[in-house]
């Protein structure tokens, strides 16, 4: 056997630059690139390799661990899981930063490829340089935390060990079913560490994607389920969009007439405009949707995991006789809710299922329900994208009254006259800090309205993933990315670097809020080194609006979520802060605009876009102007003892939820 003398490290960026997958289309190259952050721990030895024979992999610079693997992960998303990036960082801290980015790839179910340098195998310099020592046990080190955030976790600790790891490696990055992120952890040591490789073990090597097909008699099983059913509703998850199964979900609902409501993963597999497309579902979705969802009496899951919010934590499916059918590709996700499981992917489990329906001539029974349900959320969303505050002027005084009809109410936050209230006091310090009218559904009315309609946004965390999943309208395929699974504040603008690296053709926008801007946004240094260019629309709210507004809703008072000095109470309760977001990107070069009026923005926006370098645009929004509620409920760690009578009234709110939803 023909054998190559190589480093562990040469050996192992040899190897990836030899995988390729075939969905079916033919072999495409499977990892295009590695992320890094060099430290002491893997620059004599991944980063040695990188350099001598990098092959066709190109080399980034991260800024921060955790934002490089962000971006792989949405390099990932973007690309639909078909092609990866592998990230490596250093010992110690550096391997420890990118834990909280591969927690977000694995609840996404997103492959990356992480190669943390760990410490020395030989032990004969311990404690080496940022080693984390443990006296029970000399074998663990910062890399055993990424056990819990890792579908797949090995140590090489010796050079032949590599070949073993790195073919389960792929096995796990190339799964549609239980994909996520892979950690194989490399002692700096064994990287410069030397063997006789055979040479097959660096040919090139296809990982064939083969689509899961259902079986006939859970198609059968399926099929009677449906038949016997009048009011069935599709929710369509991220696995319609990885699965390309967004135009046999469009045939399914419209053959047999069964609207679906959108998942964020799920969301733009579809045209928002589409019949029987709904909009968002749950608790971040619309009215539409969701007062579907109450009544209906099947709710048939695609290629979704049932999260919380999906579900309204298991209350929205309020039907006394509804049942469960659910389409994955993963059985665990596939038994969710006590469902009938069909094992498959989404496009062909749909197929299969319209077969057999059409044998059956079956026909959903909604009548007009779907079309009215629609013409009402889009005049709900034509008044959440106009509303404005004049400066000045009282919340309650400016909606006429706090009515049931009152949309400034609903805006501020549906069924929280806490909130309501609060901004009605706060409303001229405010206006006067920020020096705006605009609310947060206005300035994405606007954006919605303004940007090509191809160009592909992307959001994580906060109040805006809640408004954008209800407002957003995406009429091309796979433009809407929203990071929700695990809902990581500071994936916004790490990500939008991964899109516009998945895809370079087309305009992205990252939509932020202030907060995770504070929290990360180190990248777009990466995009302006790599000349790609990404635009950062920041919503300056000053705070953690999103939270803050779930404190006074549970019944607490604002503590630790607005942007304020210490106050002479010792709290954090002073006057609010002023930031300049726009200074701080234009430090690094980025091209930068400000907007507090509608004018502002349409200007800043169309400038933007003629840009040709990463721009930011620091909007200033008026706190608790977002949308809420709309029929969801969600289960929330409300004290059950306190003194204070709202908290009180809050918890048995939480108790009357819970007695409405499903214990499993």
């Amino acid at each position: 056997m023909e054998r190559i003398r190589l480093t562990t490290a040469q050996a192992l960026v040899q190897f990836l630059d030899q995988q390729y997958v075939d969905f079916g289309g033919g072999p495409e190259r499977f990892v295009h690139g590695v992320f890094t952050v060099f430290g002491h721990g893997n620059v004599l030895g991944l980063g040695q390799a990188l350099q001598e024979a990098p092959g066709e992999l190109t080399v980034y610079q991260g800024r921060n661990e955790q934002g490089m693997v962000h971006a792989a992960a949405a390099f990932a998303k973007q690309s639909r899981r078909r092609k990866i990036m592998a990230c490596t960082a250093s010992v110690g801290p550096g391997s420890a930063n990118m834990l909280t980015a591969a927690a977000t790839a694995t609840a996404n179910q997103l492959p990356v490829l992480l190669l943390p340098g760990d410490t020395f195998a030989t032990r004969q310099p311990d404690p080496v340089l940022q080693q984390m020592e443990h006296t029970h046990n000399l074998s663990i080190t910062v890399n055993d935390a990424f056990k819990a955030v890792s579908k797949y976790w090995d140590r090489v600790t010796r050079p032949e060990q590599l070949m073993s790891a790195m073919l389960n490696a792929m096995r796990v990055l190339t799964d549609p079913g239980d994909t996520g992120a892979v950690t194989i952890a490399l002692p700096q040591d064994v990287q410069g560490e030397a063997w006789d490789y055979p040479a097959d073990f660096f040919r090139k090597r296809i990982h064939r994607v083969i689509p899961r097909l259902p079986h006939p008699q859970e198609i059968t099983a399926a099929a009677e389920l449906i038949t016997g059913k009048q009011r069935p509703l599709l929710i369509c998850g991220g696995g319609v969009r990885y699965g390309d199964a967004g135009a046999a979900l469009r045939s399914f609902a419209e053959r047999f007439a069964i609207p679906f409501g959108e998942t964020q993963a799920g969301k733009s597999a579809v045209p928002s405009s589409f019949e029987y497309n709904l909009g968002g579902i749950g608790v971040t979705g619309n009215g539409c949707a969701n007062a579907l969802a109450q009544e209906a009496d099947l709710v048939i899951g695609v290629g979704t995991r049932f999260t919380d919010f999906t579900t309204a934590s298991k209350s929205l499916f309020a039907h006394p006789e509804v049942e469960f059918l659910t389409l994955n590709a993963s059985p665990y996700h596939a038994a969710k809710l006590d469902a009938l499981a069909v094992v498959c992917d989404a496009a062909e489990g749909l197929n299969a299922l319209a077969a057999a329906l059409e044998e059956r001539g079956y026909r959903s029974e909604y009548g007009t329900d779907i079309a009215e349900a629609k013409q009402s959320w889009a005049m709900e969303r034509e008044r959440l994208a106009g509303v404005e505050y004049p400066v000045g002027a009282g919340m309650k005084e400016q909606a006429g009254g706090a009515s049931e009809e009152s949309g400034l109410d609903r805006l501020a936050g549906e069924f929280i006259p806490e909130v309501a209230g609060h901004l009605d006091e706060k409303l001229p310090e405010y206006a006067e800090v920020l020096g705006t009218s605009l609310t947060q559904t206005q300035v994405l009315g606007i954006i919605n309205e303004v940007i090509p309609q191809d160009a592909i946004v992307i959001g994580a965390a906060g109040s805006l993933p809640g408004d954008m999943q209800r407002m957003w309208n995406s009429e091309v395929p796979d433009t809407y990315h929203m990071e929700y699974g695990f809902s990581c504040m500071g994936y916004e603008i790490a990500g939008a670097l991964g899109i516009k690296l998945a895809e370079p053709e087309r305009e992205v926008y990252a939509l932020v809020g202030d907060g995770s801007y504070q929290m990360l946004h180190s990248e777009l240094v990466t995009s302006l080194q790599e000349n790609r260019k990404i635009n950062v629309l920041l919503l300056d709210n000053a705070g953690f609006g999103c939270i803050n507004n779930l404190q006074m809703e549970q019944g607490m008072d604002s503590m630790g979520t607005e942007f304020r000095y210490r106050g002479p109470d010792g709290q954090l309760s002073g006057d609010l802060m002023r930031i300049d977001y726009a200074a701080s990107a234009a430090g690094y070069g980025v091209q930068t605009f400000r907007a507090s009026t509608v004018e502002e923005l349409r200007t800043a926006l169309a400038a933007a876009r003629q840009s040709e370098r990463s721009t930011l645009i620091d909007i200033k929004v008026l706190p608790k102007t977002m949308t809420h509620g709309y029929g969801a409920w969600w289960n929330v760690g409300v004290a059950e003892v306190s003194g204070l009578e709202a908290v009180q009234e809050a918890y048995n709110r939480k108790r009357s939820g819970l007695e409405k939803a499903r214990s499993y």
